[in-house]
């Protein structure tokens, strides 16, 4: 015990003494100067521009009847629905805009007329002559546009029987694929950006009930009994066809680095399973090549949000049965997701403009609030 004393005495530091203070001075560490022959590392250049979607509520030429149970519009009405759509497109300024629920391809190019957008593309394929059942979507893009499609049928590993209806073989509202091509100086030296537009609305979660040609029901709707299986009918067709848009999403993004933006009426909330299917998230968080095929939700990714992303009770684009839901969505591919490796740009701001639904209810405006994404594209 002693010698064990002794040395532990022998190792402590004299009573009184500071061991930081008394420590020996390191030698200052040496200061390395910059190069004067060195030039400052250049700050990125960027492009920017903004995307949009917009659910127009029926766009149609007015005494044109659209759905068998509501009436088509009078003069008067069209052109309020016309003069206060033209004024929602010039506020958005969107560089690309999809657009839900044309009837008529016309209408649509009136209202592009009137809100000051006379050297636009306009496609609604479909609406050209007017559309049957069901309304299409639609491009307006100050971008030239490269080729564009419209997606009805399927592949056939989609197509997905339903009780009592048979199988469903088909979108009930087409998607549309645009290539778009930016002005030459979004792609620094090597050209334009090219952008993979698709547009969707994805089929509503009402109950699909058994109805005549003519829109009459052939079912009590206030039957529960009936009601039930309705909405399992709903259900399985939505999912097909979040499915089936999964397939599309894929075709584009495996292999390629051309970014991919999906403007949408998704008829659910982002985080709800159609949604994830569309966007093929579920793995992204355990595996990283997962995120060659996803597709984000741009107000989950911005990078300079002017409202919190917490803050969901200010990012909302319907109101139903009061509750606040956002419908309306941009997806971007992971070229625009700031911490990907393969990021080439980010999506800076979301904002969502629905101060409309709280004014009135008058039936010409939309019942939806309109989306617009502030994205940029790194060029140098």
């Amino acid at each position: 015990m002693r010698g064990r004393s002794a040395a532990l005495r022998h190792d402590a530091p004299t009573l009184g003494a500071n061991p930081e203070i008394d420590a020996p001075t390191p030698p200052p560490d040496t200061v390395r100067m910059p190069d004067p022959a060195s030039p400052p590392a250049a700050a990125p250049s960027w492009f920017t521009f903004q995307l949009g979607s917009a659910n127009l509520l029926n766009l149609a030429l007015p005494h044109q009847p659209f759905y068998a149970n509501q009436d088509p519009w009078t003069e008067p009405e069209f052109n309020r629905k016309r003069a206060w759509l033209a004024g929602m497109f010039a506020r958005l300024q969107a560089d690309v805009l999809g657009v839900q629920e044309v009837w008529h391809l016309d209408a649509l190019r009136a209202v592009v007329h009137d809100s000051g957008r006379k050297h636009a593309t306009v496609r609604a394929p479909g609406a050209e002559q007017g559309a049957e059942a069901t309304p299409r979507v639609g491009l307006v893009s100050r971008w030239p546009v490269l080729e564009s499609r419209s997606l009805q049928a399927f592949e056939p590993a989609d197509v997905l029987p339903v009780p009592e209806i048979g199988l469903h073989r088909g979108f009930e509202r087409p998607v549309l694929h645009a290539r778009v091509q930016a002005p030459p100086a979004s792609g620094g030296a090597g050209g334009g950006l090219a952008l993979n537009v698709l547009v969707g609305h994805l089929k509503s979660k009402r109950p699909k009930f058994h109805t005549a040609e003519d829109g009459t029901p052939l079912e009590d709707r206030d039957d529960p009994s009936v009601v039930a299986p309705a909405s399992l009918r709903s259900l399985l067709m939505l999912a097909a066809e979040a499915s089936s848009r999964l397939r599309i999403v894929v075709s584009l993004t495996t292999g390629s680095r051309e970014p991919v933006v999906l403007l949408v009426d998704m008829n659910d909330g982002p985080h709800s399973v159609t949604s994830q299917i569309v966007a093929a998230q579920q793995q992204v968080a355990y595996e990283r090549k997962a995120r060659d095929t996803a597709l984000f939700h741009a107000w989950d990714v911005q990078t300079a949000p002017t409202v919190r992303r917490d803050a969901a009770g200010y990012a909302y684009s319907h109101l139903h049965q009061g509750l606040p839901e956002m419908l309306d969505q941009v997806w971007v591919s992971e070229e625009f997701v700031a911490g990907s490796p393969f990021a080439r740009g980010d999506v800076r701001r979301v904002e969502v403009f629905n101060d409309h639904l709280q004014e009135s209810r008058e039936r010409w405006r939309s019942d939806h609030g309109f989306v617009r994404a502030l994205l940029r594209w790194r060029t140098g």
